[in-house]
């Protein structure tokens, strides 16, 4: 905790007045560009990734970047994007996996999720890129879990259409979404492409989109 605590005080002599324009004008509002929908992994940091300022993203994070699809109970992630696109207006929306995902792994590998009850049942949200993971033949554990995780994204990026907000946001053409994997050793990011309906360099294509 004492790291935490040193860390604030770092922050308030150090960062804070490099920036103290920015927050000045921060304390009036906010006008993200991006919801960026990522997982709750210490490793992944959104702002670190994209090279981002505060105030630039408005970010969701859980375990496993996981979107359950709008029904009569929306939870907090529904809540979150609905505030995103209605009420501050984002024009994209980035659903992010990561390599080495504890979250996706337990689904590749069925592991036992007993003392986890409240994972367990949050896992099921990912029943759909489970079930796809599941029809293919993969060379070895590594490989499923690697696949597991991009096609997490890609049923993350379907249930997401599922919240009226979304889709009348993608029908009037003031928003698109994009599918990101993230690979922690490398920094590579790939994105879906939903013309191909692959997975591509981010930096080789750097225009690619989910929205088709």
């Amino acid at each position: 905790m004492q790291d935490l605590v040193d860390g604030v005080k770092r922050f308030q002599r150090d960062a804070f007045p490099e920036r103290s324009a920015l927050f000045r004008r921060l304390a009036a509002g906010q006008n993200p560009q991006a919801l960026f929908i990522a997982c709750s992994d210490s490793r992944v940091v959104p702002e670190l990734i994209t090279q981002c300022e505060p105030g630039e993203l408005f970010v969701v994070r859980n375990a496993g970047n996981i979107v359950p699809p709008y029904g009569p109970e929306p939870g907090g992630v529904s809540a979150s994007i609905e505030y995103a696109v209605v009420a501050l207006g984002v024009s994209d929306v980035v659903i992010c996996g990561h390599s080495d995902c504890g979250a996706m792994k337990a689904i590749a590998t069925d592991a036992d999720l007993t003392a986890m009850p409240a994972v367990r049942r949050w896992l099921r949200y990912a029943d759909t890129a489970k079930a796809i993971n599941s029809a293919h033949a993969h060379t070895s554990e590594c490989a499923a879990i690697h696949a597991m995780v991009h096609d997490n994204v890609v049923a993350q990026l379907v249930n997401i259409r599922t919240h009226p907000c979304v889709a009348l946001a993608l029908e009037q053409g003031r928003l698109s979404l994009h599918g990101w994997v993230y690979d922690i050793e490398s920094g590579v990011v790939e994105a879906y492409d939903g013309q191909s309906r692959r997975f591509v360099s981010l930096s080789d294509q750097p225009s690619a989109c989910a929205t088709e």
